[in-house]
């Protein structure tokens, strides 16, 4: 292998990092101090890029998240890049962990073609200390583009995970999100097949009495804006896993979506864009280092990463013990389901294994209809074994524990997108308050007579017409009907995992 032999930056210090990104023209200020970086032509992730070395990949379940590149191929990309690497005048590197907890922390090293870059890794992961020892190495690399005739790729972007040499590739792109769920990715596979470990795609806080809550929610179903509480200390906001001793961050950081940022509706994150808070593609008032975060111009996918520390009340080291309560956040735009919801454990699995959420269909004129979402055990993209086997350990967790699991729908009530209207956060929060705080315990449920769930009669906070949503729709008839055209869509989806008993 070629070996990195041009000036290697290592572990600078974040404040050193957004000097020599601004010197580069790579960043520049915004009104606060922060650094605003372009990451270039692509603004997030790019799944159909994103490849497993199939040796030393046995266990991995290939479709269309998880795809086959032979070991040539990665061996010849690796010593392609990292020659590319040497012909930079400068490089940097970070040594961080991966994972909070000293007993399945990984020992990380990351390359990188920017400085920017390198700060991200800072602000996302956990600093070394004098136990450090490196297991994983990341090469990235935004001006290096892979030839598909040569290097096997699809195009001249790539993600490669080599599980045999413990190695990530990254080219052709700069969008810093591929490095963070890389290695989310890597974990993914390690620490079930290994370590007996569930990982999780999922928010995390703690209350005054020790009790743990898990959110899991896909985008824009306020899975960081709910655990974001402020009586309440965050754990984490997107990564985790659970242990015989209970949950631990797997980041050291935060990577938030921007786009509407207010300090009203998310003080939390507003608040954390100073010092070393690094935004991407966020567009400037004109003429002015002012952020304007309703402008979609580059990307919708406008985004900040900080450190953890950033957040008050943050969890430092971020772990806690097992979950008490475990809530599936989804958007529903259909305006079916039930605002708050309790699941036992068969309802819980079917839940956790569609991944539901729903969203608007596009910017086509005319398309209205909501479009349903659905992306296995809330994190699809990231999950290189069968669905199963986080099912199964899920299953057994819950039942080991007691945890409670809720589903909250943080989508519409009273008629669909276009007619009914969102449910308000405040009653969310009150529902979620509720039932952390035991207060809906022997309350009197009615059960759904489409999707079977037990829906609370009464809660704290919240109108009580407001827990059945059939009481909200002025057409009873057309509410039923469209409840069951979402559950034959959860049935359809729901039967690729029927060979995979859970």
């Amino acid at each position: 292998m070629t070996a990195i032999s041009t000036q290697i930056h290592q572990n600078l210090k974040p404040e050193l990092l957004i000097e020599q990104a601004v010197k580069l023209g790579l960043a520049s200020h915004c009104e606060t101090g922060a650094p605003v970086v372009r990451t270039g032509k692509f603004t997030g992730r790019s799944p159909k890029d994103k490849f497993f070395v199939k040796e030393g990949a046995e266990h991995v379940d290939w479709n269309d998240f998880n795809l086959p590149i032979d070991e040539k191929h990665f061996l010849q990309l690796r010593t392609d890049l990292i020659s590319y690497l040497n012909t930079k005048p400068e490089i940097w590197s970070k040594e961080v962990y991966v994972g909070a907890d000293p007993e399945y922390r990984i020992g990380l090293t990351c390359y990188t073609e920017w400085p920017d870059s390198s700060l991200f890794v800072d602000n996302m992961f956990i600093e070394k200390d004098e136990n450090f020892t490196s297991e994983w190495t990341i090469y990235q690399a935004p001006g290096f583009h892979a030839n598909p005739d040569i290097h096997g790729t699809r195009q001249g972007n790539f993600a490669i995970i080599s599980l045999k040499h413990k190695t990530i590739l990254i080219g052709g792109t700069g969008y810093t999100g591929e490095i963070k769920k890389g290695m989310f990715t890597v974990m993914n596979y390690l620490l079930p097949s290994e370590r007996n470990v569930l990982t999780m795609h999922c928010s995390a806080n703690i209350g005054k009495e020790g009790d743990v809550a898990l959110f899991f929610g896909l985008s824009g179903t306020g899975k960081t804006t709910l655990s974001a509480d402020p009586n309440r200390r965050l754990i984490g906001d997107d990564e985790h896993a659970w242990t015989p001793n209970g949950v631990f961050n797997l980041e050291g950081g935060c990577y938030a979506k921007v786009i509407d940022l207010s300090p009203e509706n998310e003080p939390q994150i507003f608040q954390a864009i100073r010092g070393q808070a690094l935004l991407e593609n966020v567009v400037f008032h004109k003429d002015s280092n002012c952020i304007d975060f309703s402008n979609k111009s580059i990307t919708e996918n406008t985004r900040v990463s900080y450190p953890l520390t950033y957040i008050k009340h943050a969890v430092i080291p971020s772990m806690g013990g097992t979950p008490k309560n475990i809530f599936f956040l989804t958007c529903d735009a259909f305006g079916v389901l039930p605002p708050i919801s309790k699941l036992d454990a068969d309802q819980a699995m079917y839940f956790f294994l569609n991944g539901y959420t729903a969203k608007i269909a596009g910017t086509e004129e005319g398309i209205k209809e909501p479009k349903p979402t659905f992306s296995t055990c809330f994190g699809a993209p990231f999950l290189p074994l069968k669905p199963s086997t986080y099912a199964e350990m899920l299953k057994e967790k819950i039942a080991e524990s007691g945890s409670q699991v809720w589903m909250v729908n943080t989508g519409w009530t009273g008629g669909g997108y276009g007619v009914g209207s969102r449910i308000k956060l405040s009653y969310t929060r009150a529902m979620i308050s509720a039932a952390l705080k035991g207060e809906l315990k022997g309350v009197i449920t009615q059960k759904h007579p489409i999707f079977g769930v037990e829906m609370p009669l009464c809660c704290p906070g919240v109108p009580s017409l407001l827990l059945n949503p059939a009481n909200t729709w002025e057409n009873k008839e057309q509410y039923f009907e469209e409840s069951k055209k979402l559950s034959t869509l959860f049935e359809k989806n729901h039967q690729k995992f029927t060979v995979e008993t859970v």
